[in-house]
Order: structure tokens, then C-alpha cells, then sequence
């Protein structure tokens, strides 16, 4: 049952401190995310469970380390497509996502139609990623591509305490 409006679920104080706490560390114990903010075990288990229904928190993750795995390098890739009807937006939207080495891709507007975050060991190891998926996408016209210096800054959502909208 997912009562999520086109706004989200509405969310009062509480709701937002859960999503914090869960947002800094998904792996709290129900006792421990409830010592902190400010509520008894039950209601905070009850209250974890509809925003989980709600689809205000989505699934729980580990966040890896690219770098410890090897990927030393991100890599943002701007795709222009040479036509935009639904067959090409659709094989090219299905094959980023198919592609392990791709750890966002977005339809997006402007000079260019999809943007993806790429993860690579090495300028080798893109290249080998750019001929073999990239290029193979039926469609894509042409490519740009950045390689990422350093990240300032890593998150996967925004903090629920401090983004009012």
C-alpha cells in the first residue's frame, strides 16, 4: 500500500528526525533510533514501518567505497542521442541501466539528452567501457566526458532536518 502523493508522504517533526537518523546510519536498532529521537520502541517501530510503506524511505543500502574496490576513477558522461523518439530513449535508458559500471544515469534536458555517473579503474578501463557499452547503444550520436577530480561531497538523499521545502 503506497500513500505517497505526488508531494511525498506528509511528515511532521518526528518523521523528519527518524529519516535523519536513518539517513547517517540505516543499520540503528529500533531501541537506539528511538533513544534519539525522543520516542518509546513501539510508536518509533510504527512509525519507521509507514514511512517504509509511505515510500518516504525507500530501501536500506550499504555505501561502498569505490576506491577500496579498485574503481579509482568517476566519470560523468553526457549522451546526445540522434533522435529522440521512445524506441531510442528506451534502448538507450535500458542499456545504461544494464551496465555495471554505471551507478547513475538520468534523462535530462538541455544540450544533451541522458547524464551518467560512471565508476572505472582507469582511463584503460573506461575506454574498454565507452567502445563496448556505450557506443553499441543504438542511436547515441555523440558523447562527452569528465572525469571527477576529487567528490566535496557524497550523499545519497538529502537531510529531511534541513531541506524545507
Amino acid at each position: 500500500m503506497n500513500k505517497k502523493s505526488q508531494n511525498g508522504p506528509a511528515l511532521d517533526l518526528i518523521d523528519r528526525k527518524i529519516l535523519a537518523a536513518l539517513r547517517d546510519d540505516g543499520r540503528l536498532t529500533t531501541q537506539a533510533l528511538a533513544e534519539k529521537v525522543g520516542l518509546s520502541p513501539s510508536p518509533c517501530w510504527t512509525r519507521v514501518k509507514r514511512l517504509e510503506e509511505s515510500g518516504a524511505i525507500e530501501k536500506y543500502v550499504a555505501l561502498l567505497d569505490h576506491k577500496a574496490l579498485g574503481y579509482n576513477n568517476i566519470v560523468f558522461v553526457e549522451i546526445t542521442l540522434d533522435k529522440h523518439d521512445d524506441k531510442v530513449l528506451d534502448q538507450c535508458g535500458e542499456a545504461l541501466s544494464r551496465a555495471p559500471e554505471v551507478v547513475e544515469a538520468h534523462l535530462v534536458t538541455g544540450e544533451y539528452d541522458y547524464l551518467a555517473k560512471v565508476v572505472v579503474s582507469g582511463t584503460d578501463h573506461y575506454e574498454r567501457f565507452l567502445r563496448g557499452t556505450i557506443y553499441r547503444i543504438p542511436g547515441v550520436r555523440q558523447t562527452r566526458t569528465t572525469f571527477g577530480l576529487r567528490a566535496l561531497k557524497r550523499t545519497l538523499s538529502v537531510d529531511p532536518l534541513k531541506v524545507v521545502g
